[in-house]
């Protein structure tokens, strides 16, 4: 068996759930006794601490929060991570991640004549406040009514697959698009790591070489590692990344300014939002909902692959608690560490990397799904912790962002693809796509709209056009819905 460290009770033979400390709704698992900590996913997770470092320069520049609090409250919200896995649901969390220019043009929105003693923009910092408050009890209703599982059962097909490709055209776009940092100031070390990492991960001449040699499984079962790691070096060659020795150096731990963190950032220092804000919060929260809810049908898609390829564990998918641990989640991060990208129930490209290891490994290499799933967030939080990590990763954060938008995009091309069963299905998915990335009319009718206007962004006008182009043409009057 793989892995480190594993002397709890095993699972029967056959189709069986790993054991858990409580088999009912929320089933604790803890490292070492209900899962080995699998050193590869471990390591993985490492080194892809440079993608949550992303979201540092968001919060400089439109929230204007120091840098040395930025950190921490990345490190802080990879351990809220852990929450899902450790607690039995399969989802490798993540950011909200498609939304975040829509919600930073709305936080863009407020002044920020208003800052605090350090230059926070307070205005700024309580309407994120209050979004992030909204999105959670919409998780938690939809969670504790079981509407929210109910909403991914029953969505057709074509809206479905237009939700996939429009989160992977989108995922796409940002990469080339030639005001994104990706190809225009990393056109060699992010091109040939994009390059490796699709090969390793999704090539079936690799998978197969991996299956005959062992050093190649080895290396494989990193996943985009090496493709990073090669990057990285070229980056460092070309120049195209600049490493600060003397930061790298400088201390072992990173900075922990919680004093700071709640005085300078949370409700307690900025103080609670206003009505109003929380009233125009709704519609922001709404359509990052609408988002998180393209990230459930993804995450049932995968998990169900994963299922199909190892009859040894049964995995399931609770789309009721992890709408809770959502909400859990962004309440407690939106009173103490509001977060800009919001909190969803999955991170796309970790999610593939975990999947993609667990589905091509024996019971022998990788026991349980639960030892990866939940390693990669132990290497990744304990990462952020460590100063000489998070100094040499910063300067690279760009690649590996890109990389985890880039099997985001090629995943959710070809499982939109593959749902579709005709040509109508197909149509509707590919016009849904471009008015999911494209149909966005906020600064067209705030006027006309005011604070709500929100409610006509892109994610929520794509889906609106979903729905109409299915009533109107797909649906045929009087049939029997086909169970899914």
């Amino acid at each position: 068996m793989s892995g480190i460290g594993y002397f709890g009770p095993k699972r029967k033979p056959g189709y069986e759930e790993q054991p858990s400390i409580n088999p009912s709704f929320l089933k604790l698992r803890l490292p070492f006794y209900h899962y080995p900590i699998e050193y590869q996913d471990f390591i993985q997770g490492m080194i892809l601490a440079c993608v949550p470092l992303g979201i540092t320069s968001i919060m400089q520049s439109a929230l204007n929060f120091p840098i040395e609090v930025a950190v921490l409250m990345v490190m802080l919200n990879n351990f809220f991570y852990l929450w899902h896995t450790s607690f039995g649901d399969p989802s490798i969390a993540g950011w909200i991640t498609p939304g975040i220019p829509i919600y930073t043009a709305y936080y863009e929105t407020f002044s920020k004549d208003i800052v605090g003693p350090t230059g926070v923009y307070i205005e700024r910092t309580q309407a994120l406040i209050a979004a992030q408050l909204v999105l959670a009890v919409i998780f938690l209703i939809l969670g504790l009514t079981g509407l929210g599982s109910t909403f991914v059962e029953r969505i057709p097909t074509s809206i479905t697959a237009g939700i996939l490709l429009g989160s992977g055209i989108a995922s796409v776009e940002r990469i080339f698009n030639p005001a994104q940092p990706f190809v225009k100031d990393l056109p060699i070390s992010f091109l040939v790591s994009a390059a490796l990492s699709l090969f390793l991960l999704f090539s079936k001449r690799a998978i197969a070489w991996r299956k005959r040699n062992k050093i190649l499984a080895w290396i494989g079962g990193f996943g985009i590692v090496p493709g990073f790691a090669i990057g990285y070096i070229l980056g460092l060659i070309t120049g195209e990344i600049k490493l600060d020795l003397a930061k790298v150096t400088s201390k072992l731990i990173i900075d922990m300014p919680f004093d700071r963190m709640i005085n300078e950032v949370s409700v307690f220092g900025v103080g609670m939002p206003s009505a109003i804000m929380f009233g125009s919060g709704f519609a922001v929260a709404l359509v990052a909902y609408i988002i998180a809810f393209g990230d459930f049908i993804v995450l049932k898609a995968l998990i169900k692959q994963a299922d199909e390829a190892r009859p040894d564990e049964k995995l399931v998918v609770p789309i009721g608690r992890s709408h809770i641990i959502c909400a859990l989640r962004n309440f407690a991060e939106g009173l103490f560490l509001p977060y800009p990208p919001f909190l969803g129930p999955q991170w796309t490209g970790g999610q593939a990397l975990v999947v993609q290891r667990y589905m091509h490994s024996t019971p022998e290499q990788e026991y349980t799904y639960w030892g990866g799933a939940t390693s990669i967030f132990w290497g990744m939080s304990i990462a952020l912790m460590l100063n000489p990590v998070v100094q040499i990763m910063l300067p690279a954060k760009n690649i590996g962002l890109g990389l985890t938008l880039l099997i985001q995009g090629y995943l959710c091309s070809y499982l939109a693809m593959e749902m579709c069963e005709n040509n109508i299905q197909r149509a509707i998915a590919g016009i849904m796509a471009g008015a999911l990335i494209m149909a966005n009319y906020v600064a067209l009718w705030k006027p006309i709209f005011g604070m709500y206007s929100s409610f006509f962004s892109a994610p929520a006008m794509g889906l609106l056009v979903g729905i109409v182009l299915h009533i109107l043409i797909e649906r045929e009057p009087g049939a029997p819905k086909k169970k899914k």
